[in-house]
């Protein structure tokens, strides 16, 4: 049984035992008069641990491996140079000498050296802040980061024998920074980054697919569907993260003005409840209408039906006027939809908006065989898909640049394309809308 490092409980039991000299953590220095004791039990044939034992040593303490040891390197020495070399010869018994005193020279050395690194760092915090990383809060640098430093101020300003003193400044330890810098580890990030420059090129393609930005899980979910390649979620973060590959960030929908409800629209219940999940495509219908601006200050309309299970959008129209005709010219096109097959008990929700509760909508709903619900007054949640839904929309699609209604038309055509067919999403087992539905329609 081997010991390396002592309590403070055993180097106080040890400290005790009047054979020791002094003790620490690591390491027992005996007493001149313990090592001539132990060449004279030992040659009577006693064994290192009797001895130890009999001289009121705890073995268990020191370690059996520690007491051979000792005494293979005191028989060794008796027998080179006699009761000399049993002597111990070092200043004070013990420990290295005392640290001498720097000249005035070798200050004024580390004083340069220690502001040459903070201006070092001050550059490279300022470089983050510019960066938009944190700003309002205080930067910790990382181990690896502070290696580079000391490098750069090392190297820039001729300073190599001052990388011990540099390293405590940083507060990392020296041999850290020596393992960072050798061949090894060199070779080893070279590696890495070429892997990294590799997986990159493969993110980049897959951000970029369709022409449509997306996020790490996005991507990771289209790696999988349309590439077969599987990449670890954080992986691809960190890849983003370090190529500055951002995704756009969704932003709060405005404030809706519709027109006002006339004493003959009609409210109806909410049946929904925010059910929204029920599993059973074309059962809900979720539909609203939102603002598109486009070109130079010019605004369109967009309304869509979607639905609720499986969030394939079923149905939509643009118009530039905010007429009837824009609802329910997307209750028509969802009629004329090959793939809507209307579910049993299915219904189509909205919010209270006077295009929903007006009398043509509502007997055109009703020819149809759908029944109808409605959001409470003012409470977005209730229709919480939809509105998400033309909140991802408008990230994505490139609809500012459009210049024409028709060159919207045409942004808006390819958009909805690629959100029923190639856009993976996380809550439908990462599958698109339309791969979900079948899904569904299999496993009923």
């Amino acid at each position: 049984m081997s010991k390396n490092i002592f309590t403070d409980k055993e180097i106080k039991l040890l400290s005790s035992n009047p054979y020791v000299k002094s003790v620490s953590s690591r390491a027992i220095t005996y007493t001149d008069a313990f090592k001539q004791l132990f060449i004279s039990e030992n040659n009577k044939g006693k064994l290192p641990r009797q001895i130890f034992e009999e001289c009121g040593f705890d073995v268990t303490v020191i370690g059996i491996q520690r007491v051979r040891s000792s005494g293979k390197r005191w028989r060794t020495s008796f027998k080179e140079n006699g009761i000399l070399g049993l002597q111990d010869t070092r200043s004070q018994g013990s420990g290295r000498s005392l640290r001498r005193e720097l000249t005035l020279e070798e200050k004024y050395a580390r004083l340069e050296a220690q502001n040459n690194l903070l201006k070092a760092e001050n550059e490279l915090l300022k470089k983050i802040r510019f960066c938009g990383k944190g700003a309002e809060q205080e930067i910790k640098l990382s181990p690896h980061q502070k290696y580079i430093l000391i490098h750069t101020t090392v190297k820039k300003y001729q300073l190599c024998r001052m990388i011990n003193y540099l390293c405590k400044i940083a507060e990392v330890s020296r041999s850290g920074y020596y393992r960072y810098w050798s061949s090894e580890a060199k070779q080893k990030r070279s590696q890495r980054e070429q892997q990294d420059e590799r997986v990159k090129e493969i993110i980049l393609k897959v951000y970029h697919f369709k022409k449509r930005k997306k996020g790490a899980r996005s991507i990771k979910m289209t790696l999988e569907g349309q590439f077969k390649v599987v990449y670890n979620l954080k992986r691809i973060r960190r890849i983003m993260k370090k190529y500055d590959i951002v995704c756009p960030f969704r932003k709060a929908n405005p404030y809706k003005k519709m027109m006002k409800a006339t004493q003959e629209h009609r409210v109806v219940p909410n049946l929904l409840n925010r059910e929204f999940k029920q599993k059973i495509p074309s059962k809900i219908l979720l539909t609203d209408i939102t603002y598109l601006f486009y070109g130079s200050g010019k605004k369109a309309y967009l309304s869509t039906i979607k639905d609720s299970s499986t969030n394939e959008i079923l149905a939509y129209h643009v118009s530039d006027r905010i007429t009837m005709d824009l609802a329910t010219d997307t209750l028509l096109k969802l009629k004329r939809n090959r793939r809507y097959k209307k579910a049993e008990g299915a219904f189509i929700h909205s919010d209270q908006g006077s295009h929903y509760t007006h009398p043509d909508f509502q007997k055109m709903v009703r020819k149809m065989n759908l029944k109808q619900s409605m959001s409470r007054r003012g409470n977005c949640w209730d229709n919480a898909p939809q509105e998400s839904f033309f909140g991802h929309f408008k990230d994505q699609a490139s609809i500012k640049p459009c210049l024409t209604l028709n060159e919207l038309k045409r942004e808006i055509k390819d958009y909805m394309t690629y959100y029923n067919h190639y856009r993976y999403q996380w809550n439908l087992k990462k599958m698109t809308p339309v791969q979900y539905r079948d899904h569904l329609l299999q496993s009923a």
